[in-house]
This record gives C-alpha cells, structure tokens and sequence, in this order.
C-alpha cells in the first residue's frame, strides 16, 4: 500500500519518523512529504503530495489543522481512498469534504494501527 506521510520528520524521536519506519516494516511503501527535507531515514522525500508519481492509498496527516490550510486543495484532489488524522491533526471540515468525495476518514493513530494489525 502506498501512504503519504504529511508532515514528515527527520527526527528519529517524532511520531512522523516513526511512521514512516513502521510502515516500511509493516510492508507499505512510504512517501513522506515535507517541503524543506530530502530523505527520512534513507527515504527519499517528495516535497508535496502533487511530486508523488505513484498512486496514494492512503495519507497519514501529523500536521495541525492550521498547516493543513495550504495544502487542503492537494489532500482532496490526491485521490487516497483513505485520510487518517493522527493525534493533534484532526479537520472537521476537511474530513466532511473528504466523506463527501467518498473517501474514508480516521480519528487514530497511525503507529498504533500499524502495531495492532488494524492498518
């Protein structure tokens, strides 16, 4: 499955960083996203969801709903059948738009998810 992880850090101690690890391990191909990186933990990193070539199952969202205002436009028109809103990250008004486009949206925990088998 291919997931973009927005907000991405190359930071080994943020839950981004994590995600991208964990994914990886659990077999999905990660693509964080991050204007102003290049790879995280070896991967590489696309600079906006619009970079990524390859077809998004699903995003992961670390950002606050305020630093999502600039890309709300890209989550909508990406075409993941799937948006989950980790903690911190959640967008009422996003998640309508995106059930509305007939997308499935998530209040949880990407890491948890990953480690409990429910990804």
């Amino acid at each position: 499955m291919n997931v973009a992880v927005l907000g991405a850090s190359n930071k080994p101690d943020r839950y981004s960083y994590k995600a991208v690890r964990m994914l990886r391990e659990k077999g999905h191909t990660p693509y964080p996203v991050h204007p102003a990186l290049t790879k995280v933990d070896d991967t590489p990193v696309a600079a906006s969801l619009g970079a990524i070539a390859a077809p998004i199952d699903t995003i992961t969202v670390y950002l606050s709903a305020r630093n999502q205002q600039p890309i709300v436009e890209d989550i909508l028109n990406s075409g993941a059948r799937r948006v989950i809103f980790n903690p911190g990250a959640e967008n009422p008004e996003l998640e309508e738009r995106l059930q509305q486009r007939g997308a499935q949206t998530l209040r949880a925990c990407t890491l948890v998810m990953l480690s409990t088998g429910q990804f």
